[in-house]
C-alpha cells in the first residue's frame, strides 16, 4: 500500500501494483512452532526448523559459539539444537534466581491473589455441611475465584474424613459427614501470580483428637513464623519442625512436603525451599522482599484425621507479614449449629455419638 496526493492535496492510500515487493523490517519476535508434545509427525522436522531459527538469531548477535541456557524444553527440540552444534545448558537456575526477590508491584499482585482466596474460603465456610461432596466444594471455589477475575484455577485439593491421614493431593466425590475434618489447598493465578493456601475445618463438630492435632499443627507453624526475618536461614526454620519419625514416617523423603516451605510467585514452586530433607545441608538465607509459603501437617491420634495449615509470608526489613488472612489460629467449625433439648450441642465431641456418653464409654 502506498499514499498519493489527490486533487485537493490530501493524502489517500492506494494499492501498489501486483507483484510489487517491500522488505518487511524484522521485529524482535520470531515465531517458532514446537512439536506440540510430539503430536506433529517427526518427519515434518518442526523441531529442526525451530532449532535453525534459534541458531540464526545466535549468529546474528555473534553468540553462535556461546552456550544457550534453557529452562524448559521438549526433548526433540533439545536434540535438534544439539545437532545444529549449539551447546545447551541448564538456564533454570538463572530464571529462579531472578525471581527470588519480589518487587513491590509483585508483592501487591501476590497479595491480591491471596485476598481472592480469602473470599473463596469465606464462601466455602458458608457452604460446608454434612451431605456435600468434596468435588462440589472444588466447584464452588473455582467459580468464586473466576468470578473474582482469576485467570487460572490451577488446583483445589479437597480432603475430608479418613482421606486426611495419610492424604492425597486430589479431590474425590466423597460425601462429607458430621464430625469430619476437611482441609483444602487453593492454587490459582491472578495476572500470572500464584497462591498456595491451606485451611482446615471441622464439619459440625470436632473430636478431641482433631482439636489436639490442629493445635500441634498451629504450634509448629507459629514457631517457624516467629523465626522469619532477613539473615535467618531455611535451616533455622526447619529446625523447629518435627522429624519425620515423630509423626509416623520412615524418613524425610517419605514425609516430604508435609512440613515444608517454598517460594511463591509466577510459579507455586520458587526459591527458597524449606525442608528437613535438604535445608540443613543446603541452607538458603532469607532476604527482605522474598515471598514464600510455609505449610505444616499433623495427624490426629485417632488414626484417620489430620490438620493442615499454610501461610504465605512477605519478608520485611525486621520480620515478616502474613498475607493469607482467613482465620486459622484456632480450628474453625463449619456447618449449622445443632441444638439438643438442653441447649447447643457441644462442638467438641466424637463423631460417634456413643462415645460422648458415660454409658457408651463404659464409665457407668
Amino acid at each position: 500500500m502506498a499514499r498519493r496526493d489527490d486533487a485537493g492535496g490530501r493524502r489517500r492510500p492506494v494499492l501498489a501494483a501486483r507483484g510489487a515487493k517491500r522488505t518487511r523490517l524484522e521485529s524482535g519476535a520470531r515465531a517458532g512452532i514446537s512439536t506440540l508434545r510430539g503430536a506433529f509427525p517427526p518427519d515434518a522436522d518442526l523441531a529442526g526448523d525451530l532449532a535453525r531459527k534459534i541458531k540464526r538469531e545466535l549468529e546474528k548477535f555473534g553468540l553462535a559459539n556461546e552456550p544457550l541456557g534453557v529452562d524448559v524444553v521438549e526433548l526433540p527440540v533439545l536434540l535438534a539444537l544439539q545437532r545444529e552444534g549449539i551447546e545447551v545448558v541448564d538456564g533454570q537456575q538463572v530464571f529462579m534466581e531472578a525471581r527470588r526477590i519480589k518487587t513491590p508491584d509483585e508483592i501487591r499482585l501476590l497479595t491480591q491473589a491471596a485476598s481472592m482466596v480469602d473470599g473463596a474460603y469465606e464462601e466455602l465456610y458458608r457452604f460446608l455441611r454434612p451431605g456435600v461432596r468434596e468435588n462440589e466444594a472444588v466447584g464452588l471455589v473455582a467459580k468464586t475465584l473466576y468470578d473474582y477475575g482469576s485467570e487460572y484455577v490451577e488446583g483445589v485439593n479437597a480432603i475430608s474424613g479418613e482421606r486426611c491421614s495419610p492424604h492425597p493431593h486430589v479431590f474425590s466425590d466423597r460425601i462429607i459427614r458430621p464430625g469430619d475434618p476437611a482441609f483444602f489447598d487453593i492454587l490459582h493465578s491472578w495476572n500470572g501470580y500464584r497462591t498456595c493456601y491451606y485451611r482446615t475445618f471441622a464439619v459440625g463438630s470436632a473430636s478431641t483428637a482433631q482439636r489436639d492435632a490442629y493445635k500441634k499443627c498451629r504450634e509448629i507453624m507459629d514457631r517457624a513464623i516467629a523465626l522469619v526475618k532477613p539473615g535467618a536461614t531455611t535451616a533455622d526454620i526447619v529446625a523447629v519442625w518435627p522429624k519425620a519419625e515423630e509423626f509416623g514416617f520412615a524418613d524425610e523423603m517419605a514425609a516430604f512436603a508435609l512440613q515444608y516451605g517454598h517460594g511463591v510467585g509466577l510459579s507455586i514452586w520458587e526459591k527458597p525451599i524449606f525442608s528437613r530433607l535438604t535445608s540443613f545441608d543446603h541452607p538458603e538465607t532469607i532476604q527482605e522482599g522474598m515471598v514464600f509459603a510455609l505449610e505444616t501437617y499433623w495427624p490426629a491420634a485417632d488414626g484417620w484425621g489430620a490438620a493442615r495449615i499454610e501461610e504465605e509470608l512477605v519478608v520485611t526489613a525486621d520480620g515478616c507479614e502474613v498475607i493469607t488472612k482467613f482465620p486459622a489460629e484456632e480450628l474453625i467449625v463449619a456447618g449449622r449449629q445443632y441444638y439438643t433439648i438442653d441447649g447447643p450441642l457441644n462442638l467438641n465431641r466424637d463423631s460417634q455419638s456413643s462415645r460422648n456418653t458415660v454409658w457408651g464409654r463404659g464409665e457407668a
